[in-house]
């Protein structure tokens, strides 16, 4: 016989666990954004994003089962994968090259804006029927954008493109996860041609310059920014699987407020009226629509994935 009292403590133990794997994946990027923006008068864009790559796949080795580890590899939907590493490495350079040229916060707030586009993309490549609701949330999230945008694009200021780069291939990236976890693709198997795609794009990079050997500190940096976000990601998925998407998604932003108090701690930067209006309008847009495919029972876009 089932005893509810334990079967209700149960689940709350795991929402709280949920909730906790949030809270550090959010701590985590955040951390790896700053080591992003301190390393960035010292390495190419590219270095570092072969870094993020290379290093980021020690923590994805740990979940491949042992009895999958001669073969781990082998899949049947290469092209799928290929072009959800594509867009995703796109991605990356793209937020890399924003967050060392712009606030930590104005990129964050534009970064929130990933699920207006998987809306759009949605309805172009899956077919989705929208209703009014998400089309209000969009509208928002494109007026919260410019907003924030608008500062950089009067002052020539065209970094400010990167950031919404980003968000398209985000957009792209979550269309493609949805059809891999439809064939039922491991999570570490997305991850590890995602880290080998994005790998290769960085080291690319390397015949125009600005490729450096690291000092033993600027090594353990790189190294860091590799597991931070490696470890991020991989704690966001143990969230979503612990605890229930209404209680923990939430908690994603509180990324925004972590990158407000390092940008303003670490790089003395302040954010301005534009960004804060702007951040406000597109976390508004973003929970509406959280909200309107939760009750719809459909998979949640993640605000970030990298």
């Amino acid at each position: 016989m089932i005893n509810i009292n334990e079967n209700t403590k149960m689940i709350k133990n795991q929402n709280h666990l949920g909730g906790i794997c949030m809270i550090l994946s959010v701590l985590f990027f955040s951390f790896m954004d700053c080591l992003i923006k301190l390393t960035a008068t010292d390495f190419a864009v590219g270095q570092v994003m072969f870094s993020r790559a290379l290093f980021g796949l020690i923590p994805i080795f740990f979940l491949i089962p042992k009895n999958r580890l001669k073969n781990f590899f082998k899949t049947k939907h290469i092209s799928l994968h290929f072009h959800r590493s594509f867009w995703g490495a796109i991605a990356m350079y793209s937020i890399f090259v924003g967050i060392r040229n712009l606030g930590l916060a104005e990129v964050t707030s534009i970064a929130f804006s990933g699920p207006i586009w998987v809306v759009i993309f949605s309805i172009l490549f899956l077919g989705e029927k929208i209703r009014m609701k998400r089309w209000i949330a969009v509208g928002l999230g494109f007026v919260g954008v410019i907003i924030i945008s608008k500062p950089g694009f009067d002052n020539l200021n065209f970094y400010y493109i990167y950031p919404i780069i980003f968000t398209l291939g985000f957009a792209s990236v979550s269309i493609f996860i949805r059809k891999l976890t439809l064939v039922n693709e491991p999570i570490y198997l997305i991850a590890f041609y995602f880290s080998i795609c994005s790998g290769a794009m960085g080291l690319l990079t390397l015949p125009f310059g600005g490729w450096v050997i690291p000092t033993l500190y600027e090594l353990c940096l790189l190294i860091l920014i590799g597991l931070f976000g490696s470890i991020a990601n991989l704690l966001l998925t143990q969230s979503y699987k612990l605890a229930e998407v209404s209680l923990t998604t939430p908690l994603k932003y509180l990324s925004l407020v972590l990158a407000i108090i390092f940008g303003f701690y670490f790089f003395n930067e302040i954010p301005t009226v534009y960004t804060l209006t702007g951040a406000s309008l597109i976390v508004v847009s973003s929970a509406i629509i959280f909200i309107r495919e939760h009750q719809l029972k459909k998979p949640i876009t993640l605000p970030r994935q990298q």
